[in-house]
């Protein structure tokens, strides 16, 4: 760890500030390359748990350097290892707090951002946005307010930017955690002067649950990740290695990009189909989520209108 980096940390817990001339000395010496050491990394950190009043600079600063150092910092690029989803947890609940509102972007972004997580991280960060929302009060970084009252316009933007982003529970689309989510939002602030946002938001999501298709291959894993960049950067194997090696790694290449494909595979159109349909089981677990409130509340006959449109029997 460079000196001017711990020397950073340190001032931050003295003194509760960080000048822009320091930002800049940051960025030009120890972040110069775009990476930093894990070391680095819990300095830049402990300097923003120590700021009373971080300003915009160092804000902006603190959310790229951590970002991109969890998904940049290691192979494969635009993810996130088990051991960095740990690593990055620890260090929000490093003092105990409730996530601030620069860590709270930093959250958001590495869920919107990133190919994928682990799935350690992807339930941390839904369960910090819900209790932001749901408690937390104060501006956010992406512009607006959070408010403990009421959902307000900014809080319906963060959870549209999480529940869609595309390392998520279910890219492009809204997972099951997700819409119980949305529910218990829902429910906490019946009666409160939430944005209309909200309530198109949560149609949209618990409609994307249940009526919405999602590749099962959207999201590899870290791991998988790993395993075909090193496949693919052996450029040592001949033609006939390279090939069995290929049907060994992914048995069903040869049938992608020669273009064959099993006669009894669905087709995407029929696959989108079949994902809009609500089964029995979705059935009874939308009834059994509008039946924990007790009555069938505006934003619940707004979805059921919507589904009913959806499925032709409006």
């Amino acid at each position: 760890m460079s000196f001017h980096f711990a020397d950073i940390a340190r001032h931050a817990a003295s003194d509760g500030a960080v000048s822009e001339a320091e930002i800049l000395q940051l960025r030009q010496s120890g972040w110069a390359d775009g990476r930093m050491s894990r070391e680095e990394a819990e300095a830049v950190f402990a300097a923003q748990q120590a700021l009373t009043n971080p300003s915009e600079a160092w804000s902006d600063f603190f959310i790229e350097a951590i970002r991109n150092f969890v998904l940049m910092g290691s192979e494969p690029r635009n993810m996130a290892s088990e051991d960095e989803a740990r690593w990055l947890i620890a260090q929000v609940e490093a003092d105990g707090r409730v996530c601030s509102m620069t860590e709270l972007e930093l959250l958001v972004q590495i869920i919107e951002k990133a190919a994928n997580v682990p799935l350690s991280l992807k339930d941390f960060v839904l369960s910090v946005i819900e209790q932001a929302v749901l408690t937390g009060t104060g501006p956010t970084r992406c512009g607006g307010e959070l408010s403990d009252t009421h959902v307000s316009e900014a809080e319906a933007r963060i959870i549209r930017r999480v529940v869609f982003g595309s390392a998520g529970h279910r890219p492009a689309g809204v997972s099951l955690v997700e819409a119980e989510m949305l529910f218990r939002v829902k429910n906490a602030t019946l009666g409160a002067e939430n944005v209309p946002e909200f309530k198109t938001l949560f149609v949209q999501g618990v409609g994307n649950f249940l009526m919405g298709y999602a590749s099962p291959n959207a999201q590899l894993s870290h791991e998988r990740a790993k395993e075909l960049e090193t496949f693919v950067a052996d450029n040592k194997a001949d033609f006939g290695r390279f090939m069995g090696a290929m049907a060994r790694t992914t048995p069903n290449a040869f049938g992608i990009v020669f273009g064959r494909k099993s006669p009894l595979e669905p087709t995407r159109d029929e696959q989108v189909a079949e994902a809009a349909k609500v089964t029995v089981v979705e059935q009874e677990w939308l009834d059994a989520q509008i039946a924990a409130n007790g009555e069938i509340d505006s934003y619940d006959r707004a979805l059921l209108e919507f589904l009913a449109e959806e499925t032709g029997e409006a």
